[in-house]
């Protein structure tokens, strides 16, 4: 390897290393996707080590959304074997996710980075603020949507999946318990909906080039392999260990404090951007 890209390299693949294994402990400590840490940290991390590409936050949630095509295979095949997957759902609402995903892909790819970074900030702000205050026994119905609501909800999903580069579980899994399906089959059957929502729209991605300036190196279209190798492999190892964490302990109030630091998160990338 040339040595300039050596120098590139290893202080990028020293913060990777951490926040692969981070994420796989908080993964399995807590049941929260990869995406909603791996986003923020990939964009903190690049920019950080001086890279300035314009499209540096698309990069950072086409990497985030590859990670996802693998972990979410693993966490579906784990689900199906213990016949907690909703493949009914999977069905029905598949296809207007896709819809969505692809659709968020087109916007993202038009999108300034900085806008992005807004929209993540404004939907984590969401996501940490249900986390933190949401009950179990929240519904909005008896059964999940059919019809025009399904045809509303389900790319909305998708959509909104990809501008923040996450997979199925921090809009799923609310959605679905809403619903009044339990919990142990929401979260198995939104790992399921983060695999039909990366896999498209990381496809779309593989194909579209960011500008060469500032951009960080060993690029594949907008995923960065060394991101995607890095975190795959950490967060195989550690995943494992946040769960034995988590029935160690009560994750409870973990989730809380978590929900607390991802509303933290949220700001003050909206203050980056709007100040």
């Amino acid at each position: 390897m040339p040595l300039p890209l050596l120098a590139d390299a290893l202080p990028m693949l020293a913060l990777l290393l951490f926040i692969g294994a981070l994420a796989g402990v908080l993964a399995g400590l807590l049941g929260v996707g990869g995406g909603i840490v791996l986003v923020p940290a990939f964009f903190y991390a690049f920019t950080v080590l001086g890279y300035d590409n314009p499209q540096l936050m698309q990069i950072c949630l086409a990497t985030s959304l590859a990670t996802i095509v693998v972990t979410s295979i693993r966490s579906v095949l784990g689900h199906a074997r213990k016949g907690a997957v909703d493949f009914d759902i999977l069905k029905s609402w598949g296809p207007g996710i896709v819809v969505g995903a692809l659709a968020g892909v087109a916007t993202a790819s038009m999108l300034r980075s900085e806008v992005l970074v807004a929209i993540f900030g404004v939907l984590a702000l969401v996501v940490g603020l249900y986390m933190a205050l949401g009950r179990s026994h929240w519904r909005l119905g008896p059964e999940m949507p059919r019809g025009v609501p399904r045809l509303v909800m389900s790319p909305s999903l998708g959509f909104l999946s990809v501008l923040m580069g996450i997979g199925g579980g921090s809009f799923g899994v609310p959605l679905m318990t809403l619903y009044n399906r339990p919990i142990h089959r929401a979260v198995a059957t939104a790992a399921g909906f983060g695999l039909i929502i990366a896999v498209p729209s990381v496809a779309v991605f593989l194909l579209t080039t960011p500008p060469e300036a500032g951009r960080p190196p060993f690029m594949l279209g907008m995923v960065n392999l060394v991101a995607f190798g890095v975190v795959i492999a950490m967060t195989l190892l550690t995943t494992p260990l946040g769960v034995r964490l988590a029935h160690a302990m009560d994750p409870t109030p973990l989730k809380r404090v978590f929900a607390v630091f991802l509303i933290l998160v949220a700001l003050n990338m909206l203050r980056k951007v709007l100040f």
